[in-house]
């Protein structure tokens, strides 16, 4: 492997819809329990057409997949929901196994693969902490060293003592962040679970990445935030259908991606089933329109006009649920963020009800391309569907029969008072 941490030769997944044998023992008896209830296989939400699969019908997660990675370097992965990413990572972390090639790693790794991932609920997070460490193939002394430094980066040590079935999804992403970059593994890889920290607490795990490149370790990182990609990767991959499209420095990977990203879909569109992180999501956001002061149809905002989204909605599953909506420039910069936190804006309803739901806002986006990004949560915390890449265009002012050119990309709105000004003659 020569000073390679990380080498990957012609790695394949499949998987085979209804049928048991998916890499861990938990996923085989969940999707045997399933099958003896007549129910749907959890885990055969890969597919990318809507509706059940045939049960032995195969598809191909990751196919002839080959990189390697050198010791102490940040690698970026990336890619739209379904791309394979999120596979590609639990084949590495020895989550599930591959079903051709192989993959050779020098040095311990730890993961942060979903929110609570290695987490026992019933247990406190202090137990956690050490059930994790353990896990790792530490001694009870080296976690002791290192548990204050743990609990104070996580920020949750008022809760250190409370079981983590309790938890937000937040505290779990600090907690378990916290774990496995002070773990000091060689390898650490971090899946798209940070983007439910507040962004204080992303700066903070961003700066820890870096050490820990900078230490001589390596990191495998998946984000869909790009500006956090650029700002911490040097090299990078970009996965389409379960295959490597593109691979080199961290920018023109980027931009490649960006670029390819642009035509995924538009708003006032009914949304592809590709564009789903989940295939039959317990609520289904299915259309987005943008409307106009009249309640019609518009195809582009301008300047300084209103925003207004009407959202389509279905349910697959009763309950109650948040969404939480990020705006997004073409240079991947998270730039806005809209959520119907109040408690009477939430969706709740029962399986098979339909309905929509209008969002209004100020328009603060000056003239070029932004995309949305939707989290569902059921019950404000935990994520059920993810949507990525829905595109929108605001049009610039007209100023004297001229297209206005604005450099940034929010426009604020605010009062002048008048000028105060002493007469130079007096």
């Amino acid at each position: 492997m020569n000073n390679s941490v990380i080498k990957v030769e012609n790695l394949s997944k499949e998987y085979r819809f209804g049928v048991i044998g998916h890499g861990t023992l938990y996923k085989d008896l969940q999707s045997w329990w399933a099958r003896m209830r007549g129910k749907e296989d959890p885990n055969s939400k890969i597919s990318l057409q809507r509706g059940p699969a045939r049960t032995g019908e195969r598809f191909w997660a990751l196919r002839d997949i080959s990189f390697d990675v050198k010791e102490g370097e940040v690698l970026g992965i990336i890619g739209r929901n379904g791309a394979g990413k999120s596979t590609l990572l639990k084949i590495l972390s020895r989550v599930t196994t591959p079903t051709e090639g192989y993959v050779k790693m020098r040095g311990r790794v730890s993961s942060l693969l979903e929110v609570g991932t290695g987490f026992h609920q019933e247990l406190t997070g202090r137990e956690n902490v050490y059930l994790n460490g353990m896990i790792h193939g530490m001694t009870k002394t080296e976690i002791k060293k290192k548990f204050d430094e743990i609990v104070d980066f996580s920020g949750i040590e008022k809760f250190i003592d409370t079981p983590v079935k309790r938890y937000s999804s937040g505290m779990n992403v600090r907690l378990g962040f916290a774990v496995a970059a002070h773990l000091e593994p060689e390898i650490l890889i971090v899946d798209e679970v940070l983007a439910v920290g507040d962004a204080e607490f992303r700066r903070k795990c961003l700066d820890k990445m870096q050490e820990v490149s900078e230490g001589g370790r390596t990191v495998l990182f998946v984000s869909h935030n790009m500006n956090a990609v650029r700002e911490l990767c040097s090299r990078g991959i970009l996965l389409e259908a379960g295959k490597i499209i593109n691979r080199g420095p961290i920018n023109k990977i980027v931009d490649k991606y960006l670029a390819s990203s642009s035509s995924d879909q538009n708003l006032n569109e009914d949304i592809l089933p590709r564009m789903h992180s989940h295939q039959n999501p317990d609520l289904e956001i299915y259309r987005i329109e943008m409307l106009d002061a009249e309640g019609r149809v518009i195809s582009a905002l301008k300047m300084k006009q209103d925003l207004c989204l009407k959202i389509y909605y279905r349910f697959h599953k009763s309950g109650t649920y948040t969404i939480v909506m990020a705006f997004w420039n073409e240079n991947g910069l998270r730039i806005a963020r809209i959520t119907n936190t109040k408690k009477y804006c939430w969706l709740t309803g029962k399986e098979g009800d339909v309905g929509t739901l209008t969002v209004k806002s100020k328009n603060i986006f000056l003239a070029g391309r932004y995309r949305i990004s939707l989290a569902v949560k059921f019950e404000s915390i935990t994520i059920v569907d993810r949507i990525d890449n829905i595109f929108f265009d605001v049009l610039p002012s007209v100023s004297g029969g001229i297209l206005a050119h604005y450099d940034g990309v929010v426009q604020i709105d605010s009062e002048w008072g008048s000028p105060d000004i002493d007469s130079a003659e007096g």
